[in-house]
């Protein structure tokens, strides 16, 4: 079963890459809880159903020309959840201004598909986050 925890997180990463909301709903529960690292406008706290993440894909497509999540080390945890430790890669649509920061996310899932996305802006918190430290 780790082997396709990793591949669905994969899966939902490029699909947020293409904005695709019906290729990550393939992949997540109904009930999705996701929590980005920097809330655009809807306030912050979690993205709740699809409702809330076709909303953070628009609100992500308005602000930024380009931005790109590159998952390098993707760490099956066990007990369904998945750590992946990234970069996002962006470009301003208004400002121009370019963005090259770590990632980590913390993908939960339950029944085959990934119920809660929590995000961090630094590979540290994410590893704290799940007990690890390097």
């Amino acid at each position: 079963m780790s082997q396709e925890n990793v591949e669905i997180a994969k899966r939902v990463i490029d699909a947020f890459n293409r904005r695709d909301a019906d290729a990550i709903f393939e992949c997540v529960s109904p009930d999705i809880e996701w929590f980005p690292a920097v809330p655009v406008s809807f306030g912050g706290g979690a993205l709740r159903g699809r409702g809330g993440i076709e909303s953070y894909l628009r609100d992500v497509s308005d602000t930024w020309e380009e931005y790109r999540v590159r998952g390098q080390d993707f760490r099956d945890l066990g007990q369904d959840q998945v750590l992946v430790l990234s970069r996002v890669e962006g470009r301003g649509a208004s400002s121009g201004g370019r963005v090259d920061e770590a990632m980590g996310q913390i993908f939960d899932i339950r029944d085959g598909k990934i119920s809660r996305v929590r995000t961090y802006l630094d590979h540290d918190e994410a590893l704290k986050a799940v007990g690890l430290a390097e």
